[in-house]
C-alpha cells in the first residue's frame, strides 16, 4: 500500500483503490460488499449500470418526493383559484358556476409541473449532499482522473469492519492499479 507510511490513522478518511476498468470496479465493489464493508463509495467517469446493485444502494426516493410535490402543486393551483373565484371574489359572469374547473386547468398544470421539478431538484441536492465544495477523496493525487478515465473504490474509516492493515491487504487482493490512504 502506498501513501500510508507517514499518515496517522486518525488523519485518514479511508483507503482508495484505482481499477483499470468499469468491470473491475464493479467486481471490486461486489467483493467489498460481500466481505462485509458497508461504507463503500465508487467513482467512475460515466454511469456504470451494475454499480448501484454491486454497492447495494437503496432505491432513490426522488421520484416519490417529486410525486408528492406534484400533488402539492395541483392542490395549491386548484385551491388558490377556487378560493379566489368562489370565496374571496365571487362574480357570476354569463351564468357560469363560480367554480368552473375547465378554466382552472392551465394554471393548475403549470403549478403541478413547477412544484414537481422544484421538489425533485431540492431532493437531488439533499441526496447528493450538495453543494459540496470539499471532499477528502480530492486529496488523492490521481483522483482528478475520476472524471476522465479513472475508476476508484473507497472504503471509509467510519466502516465498522475497517482496519487499516486488513482493509489494505483486502484491496490488494482485488488487483487494483494502486491502493492509497486518503487523508482528511
Amino acid at each position: 500500500m502506498t501513501g500510508t507510511a507517514t499518515t496517522e490513522f486518525r488523519d485518514v478518511y479511508g483507503l482508495i483503490a484505482e481499477f483499470p476498468s468499469a468491470a473491475a470496479l464493479v467486481a471490486a465493489a461486489r467483493a467489498a460488499r460481500a466481505a462485509g464493508y458497508q461504507k463503500v463509495e465508487a467513482y467512475a467517469p460515466f454511469p456504470v449500470e451494475e454499480l448501484p446493485e454491486a454497492l447495494d444502494l437503496p432505491p432513490s426516493r426522488i421520484p416519490c418526493i417529486m410525486l408528492a410535490g406534484a400533488f402539492a402543486g395541483c392542490a395549491t393551483g386548484l385551491g388558490m383559484q377556487y378560493y379566489a373565484s368562489f370565496v374571496t371574489y365571487p362574480m357570476n359572469v354569463g351564468g357560469r358556476p363560480l367554480d368552473s374547473w375547465p378554466a382552472f386547468i392551465p394554471p393548475t398544470v403549470a403549478l403541478t409541473i413547477l412544484f414537481a421539478v422544484v421538489s425533485g431538484l431540492v431532493a437531488l441536492f439533499f441526496s447528493l449532499h450538495l453543494p459540496a465544495i470539499y471532499h477528502p477523496v480530492f486529496n488523492h493525487p490521481d483522483f482528478r482522473r475520476a472524471s476522465r478515465d479513472g475508476f476508484f473504490l473507497c472504503i471509509e474509516c467510519a466502516d465498522r469492519r475497517f482496519d487499516a492493515e486488513e482493509t489494505a491487504s483486502f484491496l490488494e487482493t482485488l488487483a487494483p492499479l494502486s491502493v492509497r490512504a486518503v487523508e482528511k
